[in-house]
């Protein structure tokens, strides 16, 4: 299957309130990203994503293909997601470095595992199964971190490298996680993206995150997803352009959902960021 070409620019979350709108009004947007979840039971959504998706390019980002599960990958929701896949032709499919079910109940939330040999050998071969299942490349991505595992042996971004070596998957390098896992953890996030794998970045988040005072733990970042993106985030995303290039960037906002135009600023200004970041590279070289 020949499958759309991938702008390296960037594009908006679409989120059920604003589906009509793009309908009706197909405002100016490079691409969309969509969490298959909120469509396989909603028919009426469906019909207004398959609509948007002859006029848009459009990336699918799951929150339910849990590859970090001991339980292994639900096969029937798979199915489920392989057959949006195949209707909407996206130009990339997406998930998260966590793990979300246990014995057949869903979790909200996204959460972590240790960064072992044997958490490699899991997730390499439900990466497998995943990326045999949909018919094209899985891009993973990395987390958001409030701890760490005292039993991890390595590194997530050497994780993260095992990973692409053992089942060719892509990744997904969400640089407002880093800075957020940065903060919550203790270590330079400029150098964790100097570290990262950059030949096998497909795309790039950028997300808002609110401060929370803990008593026994300073400062806490959370990655709410509900506010406009930092300017050390912004900062952080030019470094990330300067290493990987451009990439697909994607403005996320789950909560507290603004206008649809303050996201597509949002983007602009992403735009933005990243044309200035490879002037940058390109005057260093003529220098």
């Amino acid at each position: 299957m020949a499958h759309q070409r991938v702008p390296a620019v960037a594009g908006v979350g679409l989120r059920l309130q604003h589906l009509a709108e793009v309908a009706a009004n197909r405002p100016k947007a490079a691409w969309f990203e969509v969490h298959p979840e909120n469509f396989l039971a909603n028919p009426h959504a469906r019909e207004l994503l398959e609509e948007i998706a002859e006029h848009y390019p459009i990336s699918v980002h799951s929150v339910g293909v849990s590859v970090g599960s001991v339980g292994g990958v639900d096969r029937a929701h798979l199915v489920r997601v392989r057959e949006l896949i195949d209707r909407l032709d996206p130009i990339m499919v997406s998930g998260h470095l966590a793990w979300s079910t246990h014995e057949g109940d869903y979790l909200n939330d996204l959460l972590p595992l240790p960064y072992t040999a044997e958490s490699v050998a899991l997730l390499a071969d439900h990466i497998n199964q995943v990326q045999d299942a949909i018919g094209r490349p899985y891009h993973l991505e990395n987390p958001s971190s409030y701890l760490g595992f005292a039993d991890s042996t390595m590194t997530e971004v050497t994780f993260l490298a095992q990973l692409v070596e053992r089942t060719g998957c892509r990744l997904l390098c969400d640089v407002s996680n880093v800075h957020v896992s940065a903060q919550n953890l203790g270590y330079d996030a400029y150098r964790y993206i100097d570290e990262f794998p950059g030949e096998a970045v497909g795309e790039m988040h950028l997300g808002g995150f609110v401060a929370e005072a803990e008593a026994d733990a300073g400062t806490v970042l959370i990655d709410t997803h509900s506010r406009p993106i930092d300017e050390n985030a912004w900062d952080l995303y030019a470094h990330a352009v300067r290493r990987f290039g451009p990439k697909p960037t994607l403005i996320e906002w789950d909560n507290e959902l603004p206008t649809f135009a303050t996201l597509a600023a949002e983007a602009t200004r992403a735009d933005q960021v990243a044309a200035a970041a490879i002037d940058d590279v390109r005057h260093a070289v003529a220098v």
